[in-house]
């Protein structure tokens, strides 16, 4: 009987054994993941590149080691800016910029949605735009400024399209190798679950092609402050590249160094709330990021 006993508890110990150790080696392989992982995401990390080339600028300008007629210290850009802005200059420039950038903006996203839409789900549409698209990516951009001078004339609407152009094909072309990329055993998963196409493209494909859609939004939202800067030093009588022109003209430094400043704020602004978008959106995906 005692034997018995024995041997029941010895087989019901081993038999729990297996389990004992799982959590265990669970949690030696998330304590792996973690040492190779780059580590918690500190606050603010981004501001800190930003605060060291201004901490290195401002030790450089105290020391005397730059010339202050060709990069004027910190306090006087901050000095300047705040003259400019008193005197009402530097904010009507600064709406005009943003006018700018933000109707153009809004006319690349959704021209590089749906051709990203129409090309990437139908073949019709592949054959069609996909390889338009590609010619126009090889063409520079800024070298369609006098066509389009021709076309449109000099005044608003061929900035904004140009600026629309030089948005949408980043978008579409990530938008489009989002679509393009999606796993084919999902679509089999589709079809044995008996999805309809629309059901597929809304709960599958679309969800799958948001990461390259994203990676798209910013690069058109870096490259919608670039082409600004261009397009208004070109028959502009307003907006902070027109304001830098002029500052060319007579030699004034620090206000091009504050309108870089300004295009350099609105360009980290923005690509930060694209950033933030996207972790809300993509909160399911778990990256290195993250």
């Amino acid at each position: 009987m005692t034997t018995t006993t024995h041997t029941t508890h010895t087989a019901h110990t081993t038999a729990q054994a297996p389990a004992a150790l799982a959590p265990v080696e669970g949690t030696h392989q998330v304590r792996r993941r973690r040492r190779l992982a780059p580590g918690k995401r500190l606050p603010a990390t981004r501001l800190v590149g930003p605060a060291a080339v201004l901490g290195l600028w401002s030790a450089a300008s105290a020391a005397g080691l730059l010339d202050p007629g060709a990069i004027p210290a910190p306090w006087t850009v901050l000095e300047t800016g705040s003259r400019l802005w008193t005197a009402g200059t530097l904010p009507d420039d600064i709406l005009t910029s943003l006018q700018r950038a933000a109707t153009g903006f809004s006319i690349g996203l959704v021209v590089g949605i749906l051709l990203a839409l129409a090309s990437g789900l139908t073949r019709t549409g592949e054959a069609l735009i996909d390889g338009t698209v590609n010619l126009n990516r090889a063409i520079p951009t800024l070298g369609l400024i006098p066509l389009f001078i021709l076309w449109l004339g000099i005044g608003e609407t061929f900035k904004i399209a140009i600026i629309a152009i030089v948005v949408y094909i980043p978008i579409y072309l990530n938008t489009h190798a989002a679509l393009s990329g999606i796993d084919s055993r999902f679509v089999e998963l589709a079809e044995v679950q008996g999805l309809s196409k629309y059901r597929f493209i809304r709960q599958v494909v679309i969800p799958g092609a948001l990461p390259g859609f994203f990676v798209g939004l910013r690069l058109g939202v870096t490259g919608s402050w670039l082409g600004l800067v261009v397009l208004e030093q070109i028959n502009a009588t307003s907006g902070l590249g027109y304001m830098m022109f002029q500052a060319q003209n007579y030699g004034q430094t620090d206000v091009i160094l504050v309108g870089l400043v300004v295009y350099g704020v609105f360009g980290l602004v923005s690509d930060s709330a694209v950033r933030l978008i996207e972790r809300r959106v993509l909160s399911w995906r778990r990256t290195l990021s993250s």
